[in-house]
């Protein structure tokens, strides 16, 4: 494993987008078990990006306007859905106390569905990993999967730990309503931000 791949990974997964937005929304509003929660479905949503990107199926949402245009309309509306829903108390910022275990599948779909319904990330793996497989590598279907393996063990971990430091500071946001309100709208605004870059996303 080379140091510029698991660098590379890093930054990428480290930065701030719907995956983490949704970890830290769980880890307010329900706790360090959610985010960890969210964090997974997140990490399973990557699963059909890697897929498609091994078996070189991304390459018809590179290809293909109809197929590209179809899914990104699909994510922008779920985005801006979960903008609506958050501020209407609904969706990733509802304070639901000790319903974690209830509500676990739920969140789960919600993160994974943020992901699968990204066609930028299937044809950013289409990009990003066949530029740490060798030309003589002499299995380079394993040695993608072994990249894929750790691109996902990171994103895990570092969603994770954004969660536990949103669960950290729970109860100091919960307790204030004013504290709350102007976090739900600052979320429901970066999930309608996220939608719009979505819209505006080219092949």
């Amino acid at each position: 494993m080379t140091p510029d791949f698991l660098i590379t990974s890093l930054i990428v997964v480290a930065s701030p987008g719907t995956g983490v937005l949704l970890t830290l929304a769980a880890g307010l509003s329900q706790g360090a078990r959610a985010s960890a929660v969210t964090a997974f479905g997140c990490t399973l949503g990557i699963v059909p990006h890697m897929a498609a990107a091994v078996l070189g199926l991304a390459a018809l949402l590179h290809t293909s306007a109809v197929a590209f245009q179809g899914l990104k309309i699909l994510g922008v509306l779920y985005l801006l859905y979960m903008a609506w829903a958050t501020l209407k108390e609904q969706g990733a910022l509802s304070v639901q106390a000790d319903r974690t275990q209830r509500t676990a599948g739920r969140m789960i779909l919600r993160a994974v569905l943020v992901n699968v319904l990204n066609p930028k990330l299937s044809i950013f793996f289409l990009a990003f990993l066949p530029q740490f497989v060798s030309e003589s590598d002499p299995q380079p279907l394993a040695r993608m999967l072994e990249l894929s393996g750790v691109f996902m063990a990171l994103t895990f971990v570092v969603f994770v730990v954004y969660g536990l430091f949103a669960a950290a500071v729970r109860d100091q946001v919960v307790s204030r309503p004013r504290v709350m309100g102007w976090m739900r709208r600052s979320f429901a605004a970066a999930f309608a931000a996220l939608g719009v870059k979505l819209a505006l996303a080219e092949r």
